[in-house]
């Protein structure tokens, strides 16, 4: 397993990175631990959770993802062993804290709750899960101005963040479903008030979004924010397993027609493409299309996450495999002809 830096705060993380968001709700306790037992003998060390999960977010269920990784770590002892991080959750969903903001008070009452559950006296990396200000994000891809005098300003919030840092609560922070803007944003509030450096910045990039190239990657490479890529399968539709309209049983999906970010028909034009050329080669979709996130230099971290063991096996062994120069510019030759069709 390959590690790279995360930003520059003297952690190294696995190349790939499990994600939980499954916990609680496609995935029992039983099978989150069975699942977090493999990816660490396999050599991930990178835990990723927030406290809004499981998806879909709900009031009965929110917290268990969180409390199904604490479980684990006190019964494997293992908290000296990984990396992990989660989430503090932006405006919008109602259930949790009445309506959440990205203010000192919301934020303090968010990680005491996020530790009480993952059962651990620190989380190493904290991010917000997305912006508070009115922004582009969540597959907006134009961007419309909207005052927001109402919104926390990022000041406030990295105050409250570096609060946590020299309590020992959080050790680093990061960003998620955030712009080019909001990241040098504060990187500059940083650099000028002393407050905590972001070190990452999770946002979707896979065969069908890749618009994190467009703006964020310089500033990956010569900032050293790298990106924590989240759903590089596209919920797992370029696995292919949706092509033609087919929903498979207990796939999420199936289950959940809101999410349909991935499901429009320039997605899956673009995704048969992408398949035909997998099996042209001789490559399982799935595998292809996460082993080309692992190619990226921005990358810091590749999120893969499951519902069954047999598809965390198959996530796994993506790491061992490399993509030669002619699938790589077959890969790239699909994307001029239909570039980002899920933004």
């Amino acid at each position: 397993m390959q590690t790279r830096p995360l930003g520059r705060t003297g952690m190294d993380v696995s190349r790939l990175c499990l994600g939980t968001m499954t916990y609680g709700e496609q995935n029992t306790e039983t099978q989150a631990h069975e699942q977090l037992d493999r990816a660490v003998a396999f050599g991930i060390n990178f835990i990723d959770t927030a406290e809004m999960y499981p998806v879909p977010p709900k009031a009965d269920t929110q917290g268990l993802t969180e409390r199904y990784i604490g479980s684990w770590l006190k019964q494997r002892g293992a908290r000296d062993d990984v990396i992990i991080a989660s989430k503090v959750t932006g405006p919008g969903l109602n259930h949790i804290r009445g309506g959440p903001r990205l203010t000192p008070e919301h934020i303090h009452q968010a990680i005491d709750d996020s530790l009480a559950r993952l059962n651990t006296d620190y989380i190493d990396l904290y991010q917000l899960h997305w912006p508070e200000r009115k922004t582009n994000f969540f597959g907006k891809l134009g961007y419309t101005h909207q005052e927001d005098d109402n919104a926390t300003p990022l000041e406030e919030t990295l105050g409250a963040l570096k609060g946590l840092v020299d309590a020992g609560k959080i050790r680093a922070v990061g960003l998620s479903n955030d712009t080019p803007w909001g990241v040098m944003k504060c990187l500059e509030l940083a650099d000028r008030l002393g407050l905590p450096r972001v070190a990452s910045v999770q946002n979707p990039y896979n065969l069908l979004n890749r618009t994190f190239e467009v703006g964020l990657a310089e500033i990956a490479h010569r900032e050293d924010v790298g990106l924590l890529a989240y759903s590089p399968l596209g919920f797992g539709v370029l696995s292919g397993k949706y092509l033609n309209n087919n929903r498979p049983a207990e796939a999420r999906l199936t289950l959940f027609e809101r999410f349909s970010r991935y499901t429009s028909s320039e997605a899956e034009s673009a995704t048969q493409a992408y398949v035909n050329l997998a099996h042209k080669h001789g490559l399982d979709p799935a595998q292809m299309a996460l082993a080309f996130v692992n190619t990226r230099s921005f990358l810091t971290s590749n999120i893969i996450g499951a519902t069954t063991m047999e598809q965390l096996e198959s996530n796994l062994a993506s790491e061992s495999l490399k993509l030669d120069d002619e699938v790589l510019d077959a890969i790239d030759a699909i994307h001029h002809q239909m570039p980002n069709p899920c933004p």
